[in-house]
């Protein structure tokens, strides 16, 4: 029997229920990269990038799960989120086969964060970007 886990395996969380979520000792893993982080993220984010952009375009980082097993234990609770919910759900997926027990995506991603307002330490517009996996909101 396979126990690879894959998209449908992983559980989504809204931005409303992270921020309950990570007041209650949850920890939030962003897997963007470190310019994007830089411009702006959620308050006591980890920053450990899933994928690297190079002049060819995006690249795993093969050193991912052993970056986030220096610094989280595969019983965390641990909410992963990236720009819009695509990476961040890869990211998943590959944290649910190394073991990792409690582990969600955020919907939407950062973006969906700063749409709610919940910007952090600094007002981040330039994240409210077109892009062809985030849902239009409906004005």
């Amino acid at each position: 029997m396979d126990s690879t886990k894959s998209n449908e395996d992983v559980s989504h969380v809204d931005v409303i229920s992270t921020k309950d979520l990570l007041s209650t000792g949850h920890s939030y893993l962003d897997v963007r990269t470190a310019e994007e982080y830089n411009r702006g993220h959620i308050d006591k984010a980890i920053n450990i990038p899933y994928m690297f952009l190079i002049e060819e375009g995006r690249v795993k980082n093969t050193d991912f799960l052993d970056q986030v097993s220096a610094v989280c234990q595969k019983e965390d609770h641990l909410i992963v989120g990236c720009n819009s919910g695509g990476r961040g759900l890869k990211a998943c997926v590959d944290l649910l086969n190394a073991g990792y027990k409690d582990v969600r995506n955020l919907e939407g991603g950062y973006s969906a964060w700063v749409d709610n307002e919940f910007k952090g330490d600094q007002a981040a517009e330039q994240f409210k970007t077109a892009c062809k996996f985030r849902p239009r909101a409906n004005n």
